[in-house]
């Protein structure tokens, strides 16, 4: 599944327990786009792959610092649309975290990517996502360009 070593407790560090329950939270509400990515059955692939579930954990933790959810209240722009985003829907953390694994992977295969340009590809997939939270008709998570990645 793409942890470091033997114990997959190690690779949590970055995203914390919050990471597990957002793999969990994909297998189950959209099982076809987890498969997908689990068995990287899409595109032309490179022989060095990203490992799954580790790029599971630093998306969580990409998630957390680009949406600022450590301070009491959002500090950044993108912080409080998704705020509102989260008001409307309280799962849309965990909804955003699917379509930023799709996202990523498109990018992933876009770029022609290896496992070295995991960083180029996860800061790549971040300004995206910044993109589409500033979209003015952007009103519930669902409303995201990308959200027609996920598949049930």
């Amino acid at each position: 599944m793409g942890w470091q070593g033997k114990d997959p407790s190690t690779d949590f560090r970055g995203g914390g327990f919050i990471s597990l329950e957002n793999l969990l939270y994909f297998a189950k509400n959209y099982p076809k786009s987890f498969e997908e990515l689990l068995c990287k059955q899409n595109g032309d692939r490179a022989l060095w792959e990203y490992p799954f579930a580790v790029a599971g954990v630093n998306i969580t933790f990409m998630l957390i610092q680009m949406l600022d959810l450590q301070a009491a209240k959002p500090r950044s722009l993108i912080g409080a649309v998704f705020l509102n985003l989260l008001i409307e829907n309280d799962r849309a953390f965990d909804i955003l975290y699917c379509i930023t694994f799709k996202l990523m992977d498109r990018k992933w295969l876009e770029m022609h990517a290896t496992y070295m340009d995991f960083n180029t590809v996860i800061k790549s997939t971040r300004r995206q996502l910044e993109r589409e939270l500033l979209l003015e008709d952007i009103q519930q998570i669902e409303d995201m360009p990308s959200y027609s990645f996920l598949a049930r």
